[in-house]
Formats: C-alpha cells, structure tokens, sequence
C-alpha cells in the first residue's frame, strides 16, 4: 500500500507526528546531524504553475534526505502534448519514487494519485494546498508551542486553496478558525463542514474588526491567485478593507503572530510594516516549506517501505 498527500484529510491520522518530525530534522540538520533517510530515491516534480520555494524547497529537500529531485515543467514533458494523466502516472512510477504535481485542476492531481503506483503529493491544486499548511501549522506551533485552542483567523479570499487547506488542518489539530472574507468570496461550505464536523468552532464573517479580534495567528493571501489576473482590477476594489496593517494587527492579541505563504503584494493583502514587523514569521514559514516537506516525504516513502 502507498500513501498520497492530496488533501490535508490524508494525513488527518498523524499530521501532529508529521510536524513533531519535521521539527526534529530540522534541530538534528541545523546541529549537522545527517538526516539522510531516503538514500537513493528519487523524486519526480511536474510543474504546471510556475512557484519558488516549492521547486527550491523539494529539490533541497531530497538532497538533504540523501536522494535527488528531477524538475518537470509540463512544457517540456509529453503531458503537455496530450498525453494522459493515466500514462504518465503508470510511466512515471517505473522511473522516481515519488511525485510532486502542482496543478491547475484538483482533479488532475487526484487522477495522478489514483494511477500512479508510488506516493503522489500535492504541490498546489485550485482546491487545497496540503504543503503549505503543513508549514503553516509547524511554523505556528514552533512559536505558540501548541496548536490545540489557539484561535486562527484568515483575511482576504476566503473561496481558494490556502482557506480550505487552513480549515481542514486547523480541524485535525484542533484550533478554531475564523475566515475574515469579503461575501462574494466565502469558503465553499464542503471545507467549513467538515472543519466543524471534527469539533472546532468555524466562523466566517465579513466584519474585519469582529473577525480579527482576540486572533492568535492571523494570517492572509494575495488577493489575486494564479489564474485569476483577468479579475485583478474588480478584485482589488472589491476587497479595499481588507488589508492587513498594524491597525488590523493591534485588534488581534498582543503576542499574535502574522504568516503569509508569500509571494506578497504590499500594500494590498498586507502592509510591508506588518509582513516585515515584530509579529511577522513569514521568512520562518517560507524557511519551513524545506523542513515541513522532508517530513511529508520521508512519513509517505516510509510508510510504503513498511507495507
């Protein structure tokens, strides 16, 4: 049996030990122990959105862990000819021992996993971004030193990737989440059921001073995702409020911290003087993409090595 991270719900069984062993290797790394636990593994990375610290973050990471990454931009490779989902998956698991997709389209990255016989982890989708709220909740628990009871609260746009990620991982861990949105940009109900099906109060609001209030962690997103450029003029006026500045960051509590999963756009989602301030985290965030993604690859290729 293989294991996939294609949703925060595949690792809703052990996604606080993910975070306790990306903690650990990254200490033992960091004091120059080696952590070399996938020698001579490889790891097959197909790019269809182009991104930073997700290609740097997984190539470093499968060179610390003592394997190799191979970067695929859908450009160069038969996928982006048309060649199937399907066949990729089945030629590609005779080839590496993992794969990153980061897709356009959920489906996709469910098919991927659905076909390929090696481990299938999701770099990115138009529904979820697993990786990062990883991250985001390693990130968290190493400056809070805890997860369970702190209240989390997001602000922007509230219907992508990182707002449904955020209200399924702070389900499994067990910290209330409240999503600070404009109303034509709420969560699609499926993420904040099932948040609250797991025992967390979930609330959504448009009210910025309500929605901010006595927050742990707040965090936010650019307001215009990949794929959404053509909307970047209705979308800018349409979240005017919605800016996080340090107004915004004195309703939350005094010892808050503020994450961004970066890129950021000053002066839109956030204002420099908060993502570069005393309560911003986002350069440890961006730093934990490395850590939090040895720990999601070496629990799945474990995990396969143990069935």
């Amino acid at each position: 049996m293989k294991r996939d991270l294609v949703s925060m719900l595949d690792v809703r069984d052990d996604l606080q030990n993910i975070i306790d062993l990306s903690i650990k290797l990254k200490k033992d790394s960091k004091k120059g122990k080696s952590i070399q636990r996938l020698p001579g593994k490889t790891l097959g990375m197909i790019f269809e959105k182009a991104s930073t610290r997700t290609r740097v973050s997984f190539e470093t990471g499968m060179t610390l862990l003592g394997g190799h990454a191979i970067y695929l931009n859908t450009n160069d490779i038969q996928l982006g000819r048309g060649e199937s989902i399907e066949d990729t998956a089945l030629v590609l698991s005779r080839y590496v021992d993992m794969i990153m997709f980061r897709a356009k389209k959920a489906e996709d990255v469910k098919a991927l996993a659905q076909y390929a016989t090696v481990p299938v982890i999701n770099g990115l989708d138009n529904r979820e971004h697993p990786c990062q709220i990883v991250t985001d909740l390693m990130t968290m628990q190493e400056h809070k030193g805890k997860l369970r009871g702190l209240q989390f609260v997001y602000v922007g746009d509230g219907n992508n990737n990182m707002a449904h990620s955020y209200l399924l991982g702070c389900g499994i861990v067990g910290m209330n989440a409240r999503i600070v949105a404009p109303k034509a940009y709420q969560p699609d109900s499926y993420f904040v059921d099932a948040a609250r099906k797991m025992g967390i109060q979930v609330e959504v609001t448009d009210n910025m001073q309500k929605g901010v209030k006595d927050a742990d962690v707040v965090a936010t997103d650019t307001w215009v995702s990949m794929g959404d450029e053509a909307e970047k003029a209705k979308r800018i006026l349409e979240f005017k409020g919605y800016t996080i500045d340090e107004k915004v960051m004195g309703l939350a509590h005094s010892d808050a911290i503020f994450e961004h999963c970066l890129p950021a756009y000053y002066g839109y989602e956030v204002t420099k003087e908060v993502a570069h301030g005393p309560q911003s985290v986002i350069f440890d965030e961006a730093e934990n993409r490395l850590w939090a993604q040895i720990g999601i690859m070496v629990t799945l290729a474990e995990s396969r090595a143990r069935s």
